[in-house]
């Protein structure tokens, strides 16, 4: 799976984006609704770097 990347198509509206190998966007988050599940959410495993929303992750 690739890393999600933080996009700005427009001022005020961020999201975190994957890419497939051939670069097009495969998913798609909100920033403000992705961080807002994490606080609600307790995952079982820790997830690595550029995966957050897969996961846990160490404070």
């Amino acid at each position: 799976m690739s890393k999600r990347e933080l996009i700005e198509p427009h001022k005020g509206d961020k999201r975190y984006a994957r890419r497939d190998e051939n670069g097009r966007f495969t998913e798609m988050d909100d920033v403000g609704r992705s961080l807002a599940q994490d606080r609600r959410r307790h995952a079982t495993h820790e997830s690595k770097p550029g995966q957050g929303d897969r996961g846990d992750r160490k404070k």
